[in-house]
């Protein structure tokens, strides 16, 4: 049995993109009030900026240019917004039927970052899934 094999793209493979997509969403800023950016905003009411604020926020726009970039290229810009179109009228369809229950701001907050890991999450995992549907490999040919 070889291993390594680039056809084993499944369900799990996506989850764990969803979760790592997610958790830098969520780092980043999230309604509970512990995230890089609460953490920045007291430190400038405080003591002010130190190293290590800066040097998480340079770690954080490295994670967010991977993710990004890859989304970008991945789905391109009309499927980026198609996604979101699909997720957004997901989740109001959810909501309308009574699925979801949205009872505040801190609520659709929540909503709308799980959703942004979601979008993330399929632009790192749309490679993959063009190829399994398509047989199609994709091909960046614009490093030169």
């Amino acid at each position: 049995m070889a291993t390594g094999n680039h056809d084993s793209f499944g369900f799990t493979a996506f989850a764990w993109r969803w979760a790592a997509a997610t958790a830098l969403v969520l780092i980043s800023f999230n309604p509970s009030g512990h995230s890089w950016f609460h953490w920045v905003y007291e430190a400038l009411s405080a003591e002010g900026l130190t190293a290590v604020h800066y040097f998480t926020g340079v770690l954080l726009l490295a994670a967010w240019t991977v993710f990004l970039v890859a989304t970008q290229r991945s789905l391109g810009t009309l499927g980026i917004v198609i996604l979101i179109a699909l997720v957004g009228t997901g989740l109001w369809l959810l909501v309308d039927v009574g699925v979801i229950r949205i009872e505040s701001r801190q609520a659709v907050t929540w909503l709308v970052l799980f959703a942004l890991g979601l979008v993330l999450a399929v632009g790192l995992s749309w490679s993959h899934v063009w190829r399994r549907l398509s047989g199609q490999l994709e091909v960046d040919d614009d490093d030169g």
